[in-house]
C-alpha cells in the first residue's frame, strides 16, 4: 500500500531539516530539554495554532491522542510539564531563525523577474494577561508589539519582530533591510526624516503620510494626468522640499500628493518616487490596508489572543508558531494549487491535522463503497452463495 503523509507532515515538508538543525546549533536550543528537542517543540507549538488549542491540558491529550503519527513526524509523546519548561528556557531566536529561513524559501519561489518588491511595514499590539507583571504599558494597552513586513504580491511577511509595546514603531523600522528599487510602504508611525534618507539612499522608494504640522515648498507643479482611482481622486501633484526653520534641510527629492476619498476625506501623501503616476502612488498607499487585514485575519483564526504561557519568552515563541503557521498555509495552497479561500482551508486542516491524506484532496469527500459486492476470486473460479 502507498505511503501517505498525514496533512501535518505535508504542511511542515518546506522546513529544511538541516538548516533547522544548524539554527538549534547555532542558538544552542536543545542545551536544557534534551527529551524535547526544538523539532519537537515547532510540531507542538504548529499543532496547537492549527487545532485551535489554547491550554496546556488540552494540547498535550489532543497530541497524545495521535501517537499513531509520532514516528513518521519524528516526535515523541508530550508532557505537560516537558513543554511548560521548554516554553518558559528555549531560546526564542531559534522560531525567529526559522520563520526567516521559510520566508526566503518563500521568497525565491515566487518572486517573479522583473516584478518589483512592494513592502508593507505596520505593527500591530498584543494583549496579555494581567498576571503578566512584566508586561510593559504604552498607554493604550500593557502587552507587546508584533512587527510586520508584508508583500501583498505574494501574500506573506517577509519578516517579523516582537517588541515590547513600549517601543516605537519606527525604531524596528530602521532596522528593515533595504532592497534597491523596493517601494515601501508605511503609516505616521515611521516618519523619519533619517530613515526616508536612508532608503533614498539606498535606491528605493517609500509612500507615508505627511504630518499636518510639516511645513513643505512648492518648487515645481507636476501635470495631474489621470485623476480618479478606486474610491479617491487626486487633487493635486507637486515636487517639494522641506520648509522647516533654521539650517535644517532633506536633501533628497520629494514630490506630495494630495488625494480626497470618496468619504470626503483629504489626506496628504509624500515620496520620494518620481516616475509612477500620482495614481499609482496613490493605488500604492491604498494597499496597505492588506497589512491590517493580515493582523486581523491572523488573530481571529490563530492562537494569538489566549496564551499557554505566562512569561515573556513563551508568549514570543506561541507569537512566532503561529507567524510560521501562517508560512506554512499560503506555501502549501501555493504548492498544492489549492483554490480554497485561505479560511476554509485552514478550517479543513485544523480537523484532519492527522489524516492520510494529500492536501490537494482535503476538500474532497473521501470514496464510497461500490453499490455491488465485487467478487473476490479470480474469473472462472467456483464461487459458493450462501443464502
Amino acid at each position: 500500500m502507498r505511503y501517505l503523509d498525514s496533512i501535518i507532515g505535508s504542511l511542515l515538508k518546506p522546513v529544511d531539516r538541516r538548516r533547522f538543525a544548524a539554527i538549534v546549533d547555532e542558538h544552542d536550543g536543545d542545551a536544557y530539554d534534551k527529551s524535547f528537542k526544538s523539532w519537537d517543540h515547532l510540531v507542538t507549538l504548529i499543532f496547537a495554532q492549527l487545532s485551535n488549542l489554547d491550554s496546556l491540558r488540552g494540547l498535550a491529550l489532543a497530541f497524545n491522542a495521535n501517537a499513531q503519527t509520532h514516528y513518521h513526524l519524528n516526535v515523541g509523546k508530550l508532557a505537560r510539564s516537558t513543554l511548560s519548561d521548554a516554553n518558559r528556557r528555549r531560546p526564542a531566536a531559534v522560531f525567529a531563525d526559522t520563520f526567516a529561513m521559510l520566508a526566503a524559501t518563500a521568497d525565491r519561489q515566487t518572486r517573479r523577474q522583473g516584478t518589483a518588491l512592494v513592502a508593507l511595514i505596520d505593527a500591530s499590539p498584543i494583549m496579555v494577561s494581567k498576571m503578566c507583571q512584566w508586561a510593559k504599558w504604552n498607554g493604550r494597552i500593557r502587552g507587546m508589539k508584533l512587527h510586520a513586513v508584508y508583500d501583498p504580491q505574494a501574500d506573506w511577511p517577509r519578516r517579523v519582530e516582537i517588541t515590547p509595546a513600549n517601543i516605537n514603531d519606527i525604531e524596528v523600522g530602521r532596522r528593515t533591510p533595504l532592497i534597491a528599487a523596493a517601494s515601501y510602504i508605511f503609516d505616521k508611525g515611521y516618519y523619519h526624516f533619517g530613515w526616508w534618507k536612508k532608503i533614498n539612499d539606498a535606491k528605493a522608494f517609500f509612500v507615508t503620510r505627511s504630518k499636518v504640522s510639516t511645513r513643505w515648498r512648492v518648487t515645481r507643479q507636476r501635470r495631474v494626468g489621470r485623476a480618479i482611482g478606486a474610491g479617491f481622486v487626486i487633487l493635486d501633484d507637486a515636487e517639494v522640499r522641506l520648509a522647516s526653520k533654521g539650517d535644517s534641510v532633506l536633501p533628497i527629492p520629494l514630490r506630495r500628493i494630495r488625494i480626497k476619498r470618496e468619504t470626503g476625506a483629504k489626506i496628504t501623501l509624500i515620496t520620494n518616487d518620481l516616475n509612477r503616476s500620482a495614481l499609482e502612488v496613490a493605488a500604492l498607499y491604498k494597499s496597505r490596508w492588506q497589512i491590517e487585514l493580515l493582523f486581523r485575519w491572523i488573530k481571529q483564526h490563530l492562537r494569538i489572543r489566549k496564551f499557554i504561557g505566562n512569561n515573556e519568552n513563551a508568549i514570543r515563541l506561541q507569537i512566532l508558531a503561529a507567524m510560521i503557521a501562517y508560512l506554512l498555509l499560503r506555501l502549501a495552497a501555493r504548492r498544492h494549487v489549492v483554490t480554497l479561500p485561505a479560511l476554509r482551508l485552514t478550517e479543513l486542516i485544523s480537523q484532519r491535522l492527522f489524516m492520510r491524506r494529500p492536501i490537494a484532496e482535503i476538500d474532497k469527500p473521501p470514496p464510497c463503497n461500490p453499490s455491488r459486492r465485487q467478487p473476490n476470486s479470480p474469473p472462472g473460479q467456483l464461487e459458493f452463495s450462501y443464502a
